[in-house]
């Protein structure tokens, strides 16, 4: 999945020399937590979050300089350089520079001019759908050798039963690397037969781990 596919293309930007006062209002009005600061090419030249321009408000015990503070420009608040990410960046890049620098946005750039945004919920909106649990679906988990081949050998399974697969997840077993955990969400009112049949293959179940049915 591409970044195009997630990010808000209707993006609200403020320029460097908007007031503290403004971008208030702006974050107010519109109910968001982040502003991209933009020269008059849309190039991205900083970003304040709703923290920074609270951090700069004053205080209500400082009613006398309030005004003057609010008048302060944006661009003596806000966070720069910025990191983009370009419309063509696939998602899971993307989660990981969340991850690694602590984000909750990113600008969205391409030819050097904004063209989106992505933020945290954009990132968990995609995570839920990636995951299949947006759909009513049967949870399973296999532990298996890693191995080439290993992942239609078990889909097989699925497939014998006609078995609609709504999403596949792979990630590694504890620390051992001999093995991994396939995750299958399936569409199926009753998951106990398929369960049975991974069974019968020789398949070690992790979820459900405990769970017999009659076979049908």
């Amino acid at each position: 999945m591409l970044v195009e596919e997630i990010m808000n293309p209707d993006v609200i930007t403020l320029t460097p020399d908007a007031t503290i006062a403004e971008a208030l209002t702006v974050l107010h009005e519109n109910r968001i937590r982040h502003i991209p600061i933009v020269d008059d090419q849309l190039h991205v030249i900083g970003i304040v979050s709703d923290r920074d321009v609270r951090d700069a408000s004053p205080s209500i015990l400082q009613k006398d300089s309030a005004e003057k503070v609010l008048q302060n420009e944006l661009k003596s608040i806000m966070s720069h350089p910025v990191v983009t990410v370009h419309p063509l960046d696939f998602v899971e890049e993307v989660a990981s520079i969340f991850y690694d620098e602590e984000f909750a946005c990113v600008p969205v750039v391409r030819d050097y001019k904004l063209v989106g945004m992505v933020t945290e919920k954009d990132m968990l909106y995609t995570l839920i759908h990636l995951t299949g649990t947006n759909v009513q679906s049967s949870h399973i988990e296999v532990k298996v050798p890693h191995k080439p081949g290993i992942l239609p050998e078990v889909a097989s399974v699925f497939g014998k039963r006609k078995t609609n697969i709504t999403s596949v997840l792979v990630y590694p077993f504890k620390n051992d690397p001999n093995y991994k955990i396939l995750v299958f969400r399936i569409q199926t009112m009753n998951p106990m037969p398929v369960i049975n049949d991974l069974r019968e293959c020789g398949y070690e179940l992790m979820w459900p781990n405990n769970m017999t049915g009659p076979k049908s």
